[in-house]
Protein backbone atom coordinates (compact mmCIF):
# COMPACT_ATOMS: atom_id res chain seq x y z
CA UNK A 1 0.00 0.00 0.00
CA UNK A 2 1.26 3.46 -0.82
CA UNK A 3 2.17 5.81 2.02
CA UNK A 4 -0.51 8.23 0.93
CA UNK A 5 -3.21 5.58 1.06
CA UNK A 6 -2.09 4.56 4.56
CA UNK A 7 -2.44 8.15 5.71
CA UNK A 8 -5.85 8.38 4.08
CA UNK A 9 -6.87 5.24 5.93
CA UNK A 10 -5.56 6.54 9.25
CA UNK A 11 -7.61 9.74 9.12
CA UNK A 12 -8.92 12.58 7.08
CA UNK A 13 -7.22 15.88 6.55
CA UNK A 14 -8.51 19.41 6.89
CA UNK A 15 -12.09 19.96 5.79
CA UNK A 16 -12.77 16.21 5.77
CA UNK A 17 -10.67 15.52 2.65
CA UNK A 18 -8.08 12.66 2.54
CA UNK A 19 -4.38 13.31 3.08
CA UNK A 20 -2.03 12.81 0.14
CA UNK A 21 1.69 12.14 0.00
CA UNK A 22 2.95 13.20 -3.44
CA UNK A 23 6.21 14.42 -4.91
CA UNK A 24 6.33 18.10 -3.97
CA UNK A 25 3.24 18.06 -1.75
CA UNK A 26 2.04 16.40 1.43
CA UNK A 27 -1.26 17.35 2.99
CA UNK A 28 -5.05 17.29 2.50
CA UNK A 29 -6.59 17.16 -0.96
CA UNK A 30 -8.57 20.31 -0.25
CA UNK A 31 -5.35 22.23 0.57
CA UNK A 32 -3.75 21.04 -2.69
CA UNK A 33 -6.73 22.29 -4.69
CA UNK A 34 -6.60 25.69 -2.93
CA UNK A 35 -2.88 26.05 -3.74
CA UNK A 36 -3.50 25.08 -7.36
CA UNK A 37 -6.26 27.64 -7.77
CA UNK A 38 -4.05 30.35 -6.27
CA UNK A 39 -1.19 29.24 -8.58
CA UNK A 40 1.06 28.71 -5.56
CA UNK A 41 2.17 25.22 -6.54
CA UNK A 42 3.59 23.76 -9.73
CA UNK A 43 1.07 21.17 -10.89
CA UNK A 44 3.48 19.90 -13.52
CA UNK A 45 5.50 18.35 -10.71
CA UNK A 46 2.45 16.50 -9.31
CA UNK A 47 1.99 12.92 -10.46
CA UNK A 48 -1.62 12.52 -11.46
CA UNK A 49 -1.33 8.73 -11.36
CA UNK A 50 -0.25 8.79 -7.71
CA UNK A 51 -3.00 11.28 -6.88
CA UNK A 52 -5.70 9.09 -8.40
CA UNK A 53 -4.32 5.94 -6.79
CA UNK A 54 -4.30 7.50 -3.33
CA UNK A 55 -7.80 8.94 -3.86
CA UNK A 56 -9.10 5.53 -4.92
CA UNK A 57 -7.52 3.96 -1.84
CA UNK A 58 -9.10 6.64 0.37
CA UNK A 59 -12.53 5.99 -1.15
CA UNK A 60 -12.09 2.24 -0.76
CA UNK A 61 -11.14 2.44 2.92
CA UNK A 62 -13.68 5.17 3.83
CA UNK A 63 -15.82 3.94 6.66
CA UNK A 64 -19.56 4.14 7.01
CA UNK A 65 -19.16 7.32 8.98
CA UNK A 66 -18.08 9.15 5.82
CA UNK A 67 -21.22 10.44 4.03
CA UNK A 68 -21.62 9.66 0.35
CA UNK A 69 -21.85 13.38 -0.42
CA UNK A 70 -18.45 13.98 1.19
CA UNK A 71 -16.91 11.23 -0.92
CA UNK A 72 -18.44 12.89 -3.97
CA UNK A 73 -16.70 16.12 -2.97
CA UNK A 74 -13.37 14.29 -3.03
CA UNK A 75 -14.02 13.18 -6.59
CA UNK A 76 -15.01 16.72 -7.59
CA UNK A 77 -11.76 18.09 -6.07
CA UNK A 78 -9.73 15.56 -8.04
CA UNK A 79 -11.60 16.51 -11.21
CA UNK A 80 -10.72 20.15 -10.59
CA UNK A 81 -7.04 19.25 -10.26
CA UNK A 82 -7.19 17.28 -13.50
CA UNK A 83 -8.83 20.23 -15.25
CA UNK A 84 -6.21 22.68 -13.98
CA UNK A 85 -3.44 20.25 -14.90
CA UNK A 86 -4.83 19.84 -18.43
CA UNK A 87 -4.98 23.60 -18.93
CA UNK A 88 -1.21 23.77 -18.43
CA UNK A 89 -0.74 21.47 -21.42
CA UNK A 90 -2.51 23.87 -23.78
CA UNK A 91 -0.78 26.87 -25.38
CA UNK A 92 -1.75 30.25 -23.99
CA UNK A 93 -4.17 32.56 -25.84
CA UNK A 94 -5.47 29.93 -28.23
CA UNK A 95 -9.12 29.18 -29.11
CA UNK A 96 -8.81 25.91 -27.22
CA UNK A 97 -7.52 27.75 -24.15
CA UNK A 98 -10.41 30.21 -24.30
CA UNK A 99 -12.91 27.39 -24.75
CA UNK A 100 -11.36 25.60 -21.80
CA UNK A 101 -11.74 28.75 -19.67
CA UNK A 102 -15.39 29.09 -20.63
CA UNK A 103 -15.98 25.42 -19.86
CA UNK A 104 -14.20 25.83 -16.54
CA UNK A 105 -16.41 28.79 -15.62
CA UNK A 106 -19.52 26.85 -16.52
CA UNK A 107 -18.31 23.88 -14.52
CA UNK A 108 -17.60 26.18 -11.58
CA UNK A 109 -21.19 27.43 -11.66
CA UNK A 110 -22.55 23.90 -11.83
CA UNK A 111 -20.36 22.87 -8.93
CA UNK A 112 -21.59 25.84 -6.91
CA UNK A 113 -25.18 24.83 -7.61
CA UNK A 114 -24.32 21.25 -6.67
CA UNK A 115 -22.82 22.43 -3.38
CA UNK A 116 -25.97 24.43 -2.60
CA UNK A 117 -28.13 21.41 -3.38
CA UNK A 118 -25.98 19.22 -1.13
CA UNK A 119 -26.26 21.75 1.68
CA UNK A 120 -30.03 21.81 1.28
CA UNK A 121 -30.16 18.00 1.26
CA UNK A 122 -28.07 17.86 4.44
CA UNK A 123 -30.38 20.40 6.10
CA UNK A 124 -33.43 18.37 5.15
CA UNK A 125 -31.76 15.19 6.35
CA UNK A 126 -31.10 16.69 9.78
CA UNK A 127 -34.73 17.73 10.28
CA UNK A 128 -37.05 15.44 12.24
CA UNK A 129 -38.69 12.91 9.93
CA UNK A 130 -42.43 12.21 10.17
CA UNK A 131 -42.97 8.66 11.34
CA UNK A 132 -39.44 8.33 12.76
CA UNK A 133 -38.55 11.16 15.13
CA UNK A 134 -42.02 12.76 15.22
CA UNK A 135 -45.46 11.25 14.73
CA UNK A 136 -48.79 12.57 13.52
CA UNK A 137 -51.34 13.60 16.11
CA UNK A 138 -54.16 11.10 16.59
CA UNK A 139 -57.78 11.57 17.58
CA UNK A 140 -58.25 13.52 20.82
CA UNK A 141 -59.28 11.59 23.87
CA UNK A 142 -62.85 12.04 25.04
CA UNK A 143 -61.97 11.62 28.69
CA UNK A 144 -62.52 14.84 30.62
CA UNK A 145 -64.22 16.59 27.69
CA UNK A 146 -67.59 18.14 28.47
CA UNK A 147 -70.08 18.71 25.65
CA UNK A 148 -72.85 20.27 27.80
CA UNK A 149 -73.28 24.00 28.27
CA UNK A 150 -72.06 25.44 31.52
CA UNK A 151 -75.33 27.29 32.25
CA UNK A 152 -78.68 25.50 32.57
CA UNK A 153 -81.75 27.61 31.75
CA UNK A 154 -85.20 26.77 33.05
CA UNK A 155 -87.58 27.57 30.20
CA UNK A 156 -90.62 28.05 32.49
CA UNK A 157 -88.77 30.46 34.77
CA UNK A 158 -87.47 32.35 31.74
CA UNK A 159 -91.02 32.82 30.39
CA UNK A 160 -92.34 34.01 33.75
CA UNK A 161 -89.47 36.49 34.02
CA UNK A 162 -90.23 37.78 30.52
CA UNK A 163 -93.91 38.27 31.35
CA UNK A 164 -93.00 40.11 34.56
CA UNK A 165 -91.40 42.86 32.49
CA UNK A 166 -94.83 43.87 31.16
CA UNK A 167 -96.58 44.06 34.54
CA UNK A 168 -95.74 47.73 35.15
CA UNK A 169 -96.01 48.84 31.50
CA UNK A 170 -99.26 50.20 30.06
CA UNK A 171 -101.20 48.03 27.67
CA UNK A 172 -99.93 48.22 24.10
CA UNK A 173 -101.92 50.27 21.60
CA UNK A 174 -103.78 47.84 19.36
CA UNK A 175 -106.19 50.37 17.83
CA UNK A 176 -103.86 51.56 15.10
CA UNK A 177 -102.89 48.83 12.68
CA UNK A 178 -99.82 49.20 10.58
CA UNK A 179 -100.49 49.17 6.88
CA UNK A 180 -97.67 49.20 4.35
CA UNK A 181 -97.44 52.05 1.89
CA UNK A 182 -99.16 51.05 -1.33
CA UNK A 183 -97.55 52.19 -4.55
CA UNK A 184 -99.71 52.37 -7.64
CA UNK A 185 -97.66 50.64 -10.29
CA UNK A 186 -98.23 50.89 -14.03
CA UNK A 187 -99.98 47.82 -15.43
CA UNK A 188 -98.84 46.11 -18.63
CA UNK A 189 -102.41 45.93 -19.99
CA UNK A 190 -102.77 49.70 -19.70
CA UNK A 191 -99.39 50.14 -21.40
CA UNK A 192 -100.54 47.97 -24.37
CA UNK A 193 -103.63 50.09 -24.89
CA UNK A 194 -101.60 53.30 -24.58
CA UNK A 195 -99.03 52.13 -27.17
CA UNK A 196 -101.68 51.17 -29.73
CA UNK A 197 -103.57 54.43 -29.18
CA UNK A 198 -100.48 56.62 -29.57
CA UNK A 199 -99.23 54.73 -32.62
CA UNK A 200 -102.58 55.22 -34.33
CA UNK A 201 -101.90 58.97 -34.23
CA UNK A 202 -98.25 58.56 -35.31
CA UNK A 203 -98.04 56.61 -38.61
CA UNK A 204 -94.23 56.92 -38.74
CA UNK A 205 -93.83 55.51 -35.25
CA UNK A 206 -92.33 57.03 -32.15
CA UNK A 207 -89.49 56.39 -29.70
CA UNK A 208 -90.30 54.23 -26.75
CA UNK A 209 -89.77 57.07 -24.26
CA UNK A 210 -92.66 59.01 -25.90
CA UNK A 211 -94.99 56.11 -25.18
CA UNK A 212 -94.52 56.35 -21.43
CA UNK A 213 -97.45 57.42 -19.26
CA UNK A 214 -97.70 61.04 -18.20
CA UNK A 215 -96.31 61.83 -14.74
CA UNK A 216 -98.87 62.52 -12.00
CA UNK A 217 -99.93 66.06 -11.31
CA UNK A 218 -99.38 65.76 -7.57
CA UNK A 219 -95.94 66.49 -6.14
CA UNK A 220 -93.90 63.47 -5.14
CA UNK A 221 -90.65 62.87 -3.36
CA UNK A 222 -87.55 62.05 -5.39
CA UNK A 223 -87.40 58.34 -4.40
CA UNK A 224 -91.10 57.84 -5.13
CA UNK A 225 -90.78 59.67 -8.46
CA UNK A 226 -87.80 57.51 -9.47
CA UNK A 227 -89.68 54.34 -8.51
CA UNK A 228 -92.73 55.38 -10.55
CA UNK A 229 -90.55 56.13 -13.60
CA UNK A 230 -88.81 52.75 -13.43
CA UNK A 231 -92.22 51.05 -13.22
CA UNK A 232 -93.42 53.03 -16.25
CA UNK A 233 -90.37 52.01 -18.30
CA UNK A 234 -90.70 48.35 -17.29
CA UNK A 235 -94.41 48.06 -18.10
CA UNK A 236 -94.05 49.92 -21.41
CA UNK A 237 -91.10 47.78 -22.54
CA UNK A 238 -92.87 44.53 -21.63
CA UNK A 239 -96.03 45.67 -23.43
CA UNK A 240 -93.97 46.57 -26.52
CA UNK A 241 -92.28 43.16 -26.54
CA UNK A 242 -95.64 41.38 -26.27
CA UNK A 243 -97.10 43.45 -29.12
CA UNK A 244 -94.01 42.76 -31.26
CA UNK A 245 -94.32 39.03 -30.55
CA UNK A 246 -97.97 39.15 -31.67
CA UNK A 247 -97.06 41.09 -34.82
CA UNK A 248 -98.90 44.27 -33.91
CA UNK A 249 -95.83 46.54 -33.70
CA UNK A 250 -92.22 46.56 -34.92
CA UNK A 251 -89.30 47.36 -32.58
CA UNK A 252 -86.06 48.69 -34.06
CA UNK A 253 -82.77 49.59 -32.32
CA UNK A 254 -79.66 50.67 -34.20
CA UNK A 255 -77.17 49.60 -31.53
CA UNK A 256 -76.63 48.72 -27.91
CA UNK A 257 -78.17 51.19 -25.45
CA UNK A 258 -79.65 53.17 -28.34
CA UNK A 259 -83.20 54.53 -28.60
CA UNK A 260 -85.86 51.90 -29.33
CA UNK A 261 -88.13 52.97 -32.21
CA UNK A 262 -91.68 51.60 -32.11
CA UNK A 263 -93.89 51.57 -35.20
CA UNK A 264 -97.12 49.87 -36.13
CA UNK A 265 -96.93 46.82 -38.36
CA UNK A 266 -98.55 46.79 -41.80
CA UNK A 267 -101.68 44.92 -40.76
CA UNK A 268 -102.14 47.06 -37.64
CA UNK A 269 -101.73 50.24 -39.67
CA UNK A 270 -104.34 49.12 -42.22
CA UNK A 271 -106.80 48.15 -39.51
CA UNK A 272 -106.31 51.54 -37.82
CA UNK A 273 -106.87 53.38 -41.11
CA UNK A 274 -110.06 51.43 -41.80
Amino acid sequence: MEPGSRQAEDGEGEGGSPRLALDGFSGPLEHLLALARAQQIDLTQISLAMLLDQLAAALQHAGRGTPLGQQGDWVVMAAWLLLLRSQLLLPADTPAQLAASVEADRLRMRLGALRDAQALADWLGRRPQLGQEVFARGQPELLGTAFESAHQVDVIEFLWASLALFDDDPAPDTASVYRPLLTDRHAVAAARERILLLLAAAPDGAPLDRLLPAPPETAETAPRRALRRRAAWASTLIAGLELAKQGDVVLQQEGDFQTIQVSASGSQARSSAA
